[in-house]
């Protein structure tokens, strides 16, 4: 399998001028084609960064460039790969509803592997015959996604800001932005849904669920937390496990990045490598850090955490 992934890996950069020993390494760091076409472009240059200043690895400029060229490359390909694909069943059906009668389109989707019919068709923007509430799910996820980012003074795209600003232990935040007390409070408040949700199932007599799932949110929703959503709760579960493993040095970190006027995207990286020091001490076993904690063993450990765990397992040859 190791064989196969380094192929994939030379195959990806091998008109990116990217040298073997870099493919080398980033195969022993664990990263896959499959794993690099579904990270962020920052997260690709945290990669980048990891193998200079890590792992001390003498990367030309071009080389850089070349992996991140690469990367945009293939995500392209596949893009355009599906819309041809779209494209094609658009063509043979004359019309953007699918006839449940017309096998091309189960058969051009299903070819590789992409799932059932019915998944096959969303993945590709499609509705099947009459599909009167598919198309109104579409058009909310195009305008969420509108909403999801805003013009700049230079009239570029960008993302939204955080939604917090950061704030020091017991300080009021100022402005229409919430602390990083509220933060935490909201994680306390997905505890006490998940008890809710657990309840329920044990009167219905199904399966209690032992994590924050969708579940959870989606019971928030109805009960009116709206504001206690899925993206917010995962972007910061690692400095939530920093504020329950080590609050002295959360709050420490919190007075630094407040006193320097950081914002919170700078905090929110800088909560990562205190943790890793501290799967370190209990043997790189991060789960366990989570799973011993009474508030954290209801979240799942997130990627990227692992993903450093593992790379500074590799540096230090343990």
């Amino acid at each position: 399998m190791a064989g196969k992934e380094n192929r994939k890996l030379k195959e990806l950069f091998k008109e990116f001028g990217v040298q073997p020993a870099t493919l080398a390494l980033m195969g022993q760091m664990g990263f896959t084609v499959s794993t690099l076409m579904n990270m962020k472009d920052d997260e690709v240059d945290f990669i980048i960064k990891s193998m200079i200043e890590e792992y001390h690895l003498e990367l030309l400029v071009g080389e850089q460039f070349g992996i991140k060229a690469a990367v945009r490359a293939k995500r392209r390909a596949l893009d355009e790969e599906v819309e041809q694909q779209r494209l094609d069943i658009v063509a043979r059906t004359g019309d953007r509803k699918i006839s449940p009668d017309d096998p091309t389109s189960e058969t051009l989707l299903l070819k590789d592997g992409l799932g059932t019919p019915r998944d096959a068709l969303g993945l590709l923007g499609l509705t099947d015959q009459g599909s009167d509430s598919e198309n109104i799910k579409v058009a909310k996820k195009k305008q969420k996604k509108r909403r999801s980012k805003e013009v700049g003074e230079d009239g570029q795209e960008r993302p939204r800001e955080h939604p917090f600003i950061v704030t020091e232990p017991g300080e009021p935040a100022k402005g229409k932005k919430n602390g990083l007390d509220y933060l935490f409070d909201l994680y306390e408040q997905c505890g006490k849904f998940l008890e809710e949700v657990q309840q329920i199932a044990k009167e219905k007599g199904e399966k209690c669920p032992t994590k924050v799932t969708n579940e959870v949110f989606r019971h928030a929703k109805l009960t009116g937390a709206g504001y206690i959503n899925k993206p917010k709760m995962r972007d910061y579960v690692h400095c939530y496990a920093l504020h329950c493993l080590d609050m002295e040095q959360s709050n420490a970190l919190r007075k630094v990045y407040k006193e320097r006027g950081e914002n919170v995207g700078q905090w929110c990286q800088a909560c990562y490598y205190p943790l890793v020091s501290l799967a370190r001490g209990n043997e790189w076993d991060i789960d366990d850090l989570f799973n011993r904690n009474e508030k954290l063993r209801i979240w799942y450990v997130p990627t990227k955490l692992r993903q450093l765990c593992h790379i500074e397992r590799i540096k230090h040859g343990e």
